[in-house]
C-alpha cells in the first residue's frame, strides 16, 4: 500500500510539474508573440550606442544573457496574474491576423511614441516651471 501511495504521489507531482512548465512556456510564448521582448531589443540597441563601438559586441552579448533572467521573472509575474486559460486566449489573439499586424507595427509605434513622449516631456517641464516659480 505504501508503494502505491508513493507511486501515485510521484505521478501527481510529475503531472503538476509538467502543467507548470507548460504554463511557463505559454507565458514566455505570449511575451514573444506580443512583442514585449522586441521592446527590450529596441532598448538594448539604444543602450549599446552609449558604449564604445569596439565594446558593443561583448556588451550586447552580456545584455542578451541578462534578458534570459528577465524573461523568467516576467513569466513568473504573468503566471501569478493570469490563468493558463487566459494566457492561451492571449496567445490566440497574437497569433490572429490583427494580433500579427499589431506586433508588426511595434517598431513604428516605438519610434513615434518616443517623439510624442519627448514633446509631452517638454510641455510638462513648462508646466512644472510655472508652479515652481510661485
Amino acid at each position: 500500500m505504501k508503494k502505491i501511495v508513493i507511486i501515485v504521489s510521484l505521478m501527481l507531482f510529475g503531472s503538476i510539474a509538467m502543467a507548470q512548465d507548460t504554463f511557463k512556456q505559454d507565458a514566455i510564448k505570449y511575451m514573444e508573440l506580443s512583442g514585449q521582448m522586441k521592446a527590450f531589443e529596441y532598448l538594448t540597441n539604444e543602450l549599446s550606442l552609449n558604449v564604445p563601438e569596439a565594446s558593443r559586441p561583448a556588451f550586447k552579448e552580456d545584455l542578451n544573457k541578462s534578458l534570459v533572467g528577465l524573461k523568467e521573472e516576467f513569466a513568473k509575474m504573468y503566471m501569478t496574474e493570469f490563468t493558463p486559460a487566459d494566457l492561451k486566449e492571449m496567445i490566440k489573439f497574437y497569433e490572429s491576423p490583427v494580433g500579427k499586424k499589431l506586433t508588426s507595427k511595434y517598431d513604428v509605434i516605438y519610434e513615434k511614441s518616443q517623439v510624442i513622449g519627448q514633446e509631452w516631456g517638454a510641455q510638462l517641464q513648462a508646466i512644472m516651471m510655472k508652479y515652481l516659480n510661485n
